[in-house]
Formats: C-alpha cells, sequence, structure tokens
C-alpha cells in the first residue's frame, strides 16, 4: 500500500481538503488502481488551529512493484501547488512503509494536541517524506497522522471507494457490494444480506482494512451511519 496523507489544504471560502484528495485519487487513478480515500477526524479544541472540523484525508494506492513513491510525492506536490489556496498552510506525506510510532501518533492526534515539530521529527526518523507546502504549514500534523490512522486499518470512513458514490436512493445490499464495499452490518455486528440500503451520499467506515458500511433499520430501509 502507498499512503498520500494530506492536511490544512482549503480555507473557509475554498472547497475543501476531501475535494482536493479525491481529485488527487482521480489523477493517480490514471496510472495506477486506487483503492480509496479515506477521512480520519482529529482532535477538536481551542488550542489546535483548524478550518471547519479538523479532518484530514488519505489516499490509498496499490503498491503493485512499480510505484516510485518520490515521483507520487513530485506529482502530488505538484498537484496541490496548483490548487494552493492562500490562507491555508497544507502538509503533505507520503510513504509505503508506516512504523507503528507513526501510527500510534496519528491516535494521539485524535485525543490530545501533538506539535509539528513531532511530526517532523518522527517522519525524519523513519525517513517518510513529509512536506510542508505553503503558509505556517502546520498541516504536516494532519498530513502524518493521516497516514498513520489509515494504516491503523480502523479508523476513519471512505468518502471515495469503489463506485459508491455513484449510488443514490435505495438499492439492493448487492448492488452496494458490487459497487465495491466489502461488508453491510449493524453496529451490534449483524451481516446484512437483503434489503434496501438508501444509498445517498454513502461514507463507509475503514474496519480491517476494508470499507465496511454500517447501518440501522428505520422505515423499510436501512439507513447507513457515518462511523469513524
Amino acid at each position: 500500500m502507498l499512503y498520500i496523507g494530506l492536511d490544512d489544504t482549503d480555507t473557509l471560502e475554498s472547497r475543501g481538503t476531501g475535494h482536493l484528495a479525491r481529485s488527487i485519487a482521480a489523477a493517480l487513478g490514471k496510472e495506477a488502481r486506487v483503492l480509496g480515500v479515506t477521512r480520519h477526524q482529529l482532535l477538536v479544541d481551542p488550542r489546535v488551529p483548524y478550518t471547519r472540523n479538523n479532518s484530514c484525508a488519505a489516499v490509498l494506492v496499490e503498491a503493485n512493484g512499480r510505484l516510485d513513491v518520490q515521483q507520487v510525492l513530485r506529482q502530488v506536490q505538484a498537484l496541490m501547488l496548483d490548487d494552493f489556496q492562500p490562507g491555508s498552510d497544507p502538509g503533505l506525506c507520503v510513504t509505503q512503509q508506516v512504523p507503528t510510532e507513526v501510527v500510534a501518533f496519528g491516535c494521539r492526534a485524535k485525543r490530545e494536541v501533538v506539535t509539528q515539530a513531532e511530526a517532523r521529527a518522527l517522519a525524519a526518523a523513519h525517513h517518510i517524506p513529509l512536506l510542508g507546502l505553503g503558509g505556517d504549514e502546520s498541516g504536516v500534523i494532519g498530513a502524518l497522522a493521516a497516514v498513520g490512522l489509515a494504516a491503523s486499518e480502523s479508523d476513519g470512513r471512505y468518502p471515495l471507494v469503489g463506485r459508491s458514490r455513484e449510488l443514490s436512493g435505495p438499492q439492493p445490499v448487492a448492488a452496494v457490494l458490487e459497487a465495491g464495499i466489502a461488508e453491510v452490518r449493524t453496529p451490534q455486528g449483524e451481516v446484512v444480506r437483503e434489503g434496501l440500503v438508501q444509498c445517498d451520499k454513502l461514507r463507509p467506515a475503514r474496519r480491517d482494512g476494508r470499507p465496511v458500511l454500517f447501518v440501522e433499520p428505520a422505515d423499510g430501509c436501512w439507513m447507513p451511519l457515518k462511523l469513524d
């Protein structure tokens, strides 16, 4: 897996980081297999500056032995600089290897204040490319955290996976699975195999490295839940 983390790429007036992540995924998808885009929630606290809700994003790409990390880094860096929003503080991280210390850093960023110095020192210690691309470069914190949380395989949710964004209205469970979602189940662990799922704006959770759609019954249909 090649993990691409990004954060703080937007302002209150601009498109969001998730939108940029999907654009990057579309560009990379012309030459590689993109496995999805994930959103990860970080700490919401007055001590932490953020634009809207302090979430970061990761683009997951299949590492097939032909991808060059430095080439992907340069490509994504160019895409982000071309779309730079004045007033933003973007950060970018691209790596195939995610050590447990980086996963732990991502988990810490969900519950406590972490610093740019910590992120940079950790990335340098493990030779992980971590770049600030403008402003005060505080986005390096979320970029590294996004990589760690995505690599944990059980955090966040997918704003993009397979053809899930193409679905709308009530759809059979089979259609949801065919669109690229690995499993439909309730929060109690019951696997759902029949019925209709309301498919407007599906955001399956990332669990065990797979997109899992959690649902609950309502008005004769399965209603999707947004779980981090």
